[in-house]
């Protein structure tokens, strides 16, 4: 169960406490999808992670103004493990980011990058994801076991 948001000075809203917080698909649905715009997301961020298990992704990192309580986010952001992935299968629209991420943004309506260095900050994805980008100050993320989430819907539970 994801915790409860939370105001930090600063930013303009309310954001999960600090930490890695593990969720299922239907927790960050229950949570985060809460009016037909942020359904749409979601709808999105799962049609991504459905090819990114595929390819052998253990876990996805979802972070942006969409795990807020910013009503109308523009998108979301994550980052996906990179370890045990199948390079061979992964789909192209995860890897060709030489037009930035325009093609995943229309496809899935939000941003996935390889949990890689972030160029600026010289920091993991998912940890420069852990900083609230108006005042710099930790805060939470949300993962998803991508393994643990489609071995079961592939099973029919």
């Amino acid at each position: 169960m994801l915790p409860s948001f939370q105001t930090l000075c600063g930013a303009p809203w309310r954001i999960l406490p600090p930490g890695e917080h593990l969720a299922t698909l239907q927790e960050v649905k229950q949570t985060l999808a809460f009016n037909p715009h942020r359904l749409n997301l979601f709808n999105g961020l799962v049609n991504a992670a459905n090819l990114l298990a595929r390819s052998g992704c253990k876990y996805l990192y979802l972070d942006g103004s969409y795990v807020t309580e910013k009503d109308m986010p523009g998108d979301f952001d994550a980052c996906w493990s990179i370890e045990q992935v199948d390079f061979n299968i992964v789909d192209p629209i995860f890897l060709d980011l030489s037009n930035g991420t325009t093609a995943q943004k229309a496809r899935f309506g939000g941003e996935l990058f390889p949990n890689c260095t972030e160029r600026a900050s010289g920091k993991l994805f998912k940890d420069f994801f852990k900083n609230e980008k108006h005042t710099n100050q930790e805060k939470g993320i949300i993962v998803i076991d991508l393994q643990a989430e489609f071995s079961l819907m592939n099973q029919g539970v």
